[in-house]
């Protein structure tokens, strides 16, 4: 369904192996602060990232989907570049050069991206 919903801002015949959601913010207190009373949403980036077989894209989505709608391309970078290790709950990923955080249910995209770009 993320794949899906990315596909408009990828190039034509893209293969979408890997997509994931991640969040920017100063630091991870932000979400909690968003979750328990919103205050912090509008401080919250939300992206998308699609990956495939030749690019990573990272996609700005909106703030009311949660990152799972995305409304632009921001950026495109090479498909070798690592993601990142990632573990605990919410792990920081360095897109476009700024922390982002993933969510503990997106970790095995960003892994199994990472495997495929040959990062062990």
């Amino acid at each position: 369904m993320l794949a899906e919903r990315c596909a408009p801002f990828l190039p034509t015949g893209a293969d979408v192996s890997q997509t994931f959601i991640g969040q920017a913010a100063p630091n991870r207190a932000y979400f909690l602060i968003t979750y328990l009373t919103g205050l912090t949403m509008h401080w919250i980036k939300y992206r998308c990232v699609a990956v495939t077989d030749d690019a990573v894209y990272v996609l700005e989505s909106s703030k009311t989907s949660g990152g799972a709608k995305p409304t632009a391309l921001i950026a495109t970078l090479p498909r070798q570049t690592r993601l990142g290790q990632v573990s605990g709950r919410w792990a920081p990923v360095t897109l476009v050069d700024e922390p982002h955080w993933v969510h503990r249910r997106f970790h095995s995209a960003v892994m199994s991206a990472d495997r495929e770009a040959g990062f062990a």
